[in-house]
């Protein structure tokens, strides 16, 4: 048990307590955060603000710069889904759940694409792309770009790139030394899959013709 411990949280022994802390509270209303987008929940938004904001600060701090922009570009798409979310589409409905439109691919390939060459410059720029960990933190920057603006719009298959990501994250994180975070990202995962199948059965109850 002991050795399992070690194993799994002895890199924490070098942080301050207050880092740790930190991490703990952001864990927690990402928690909140990817509940609430399960639950159909605008406060989906304001949760995942409060958690976005601690990671750019702790991100920034461990010079962990493609999770510290993935976090910032959440907090910006944030407040660009609080409002479309809660934006009324006649005078009773606010924006549904609905299918990604041909044009929706065409912008989610060049959302994708754009930020892999966006943070490999960032990488280089910084003398950053030293290891295989840059290249696994490009392609997962890039998915969650996409993940999150689908999120933003309330579009299905959001989800898809929430679950790939995720999975991805997993070892990822823990590879880095950030065992609450990678636990995280495991919670995520199930959180993810049990979202879709929540949006569907929505989706199928209320169809959409966009």
């Amino acid at each position: 048990m002991n050795l399992i411990f070690e194993l799994l949280f002895e890199q924490y022994a070098d942080y301050q307590t207050i880092d740790i802390v930190l991490e703990i509270i952001a864990v927690i209303f990402g928690f909140l955060s990817v509940w609430f987008s399960k639950q159909n929940n605008v406060l989906v938004f304001p949760t995942g603000m409060i958690s976005t904001v601690i990671f750019v600060y702790l991100l920034f701090k461990w010079e962990l710069l493609g999770d510290m922009m993935i976090n910032a570009y959440y907090f910006i798409m944030s407040v660009y889904g609080w409002y479309i979310w809660t934006r009324k589409i006649d005078e009773t409905q606010v924006t549904p759940i609905t299918r990604m439109t041909f044009n929706e691919k065409k912008i989610s390939a060049f959302i994708f694409l754009a930020t892999l060459l966006f943070v490999f410059l960032v990488y280089k720029t910084f003398d950053k792309w030293t290891s295989w960990v840059a290249y696994v933190d490009t392609i997962t920057t890039a998915i969650f770009f996409v993940g999150m603006w689908l999120m933003a719009r309330r579009k299905l298959e959001n989800w898809v790139f929430w679950i790939i990501g995720d999975l991805i994250s997993i070892p990822l994180y823990f590879y880095k030394g950030f065992t609450f975070t990678s636990f995280q990202y495991l919670g995520f995962t199930f959180i993810a899959i049990f979202g879709y199948l929540a949006w569907k059965k929505n989706l199928n109850s209320n169809p959409q013709t966009a």
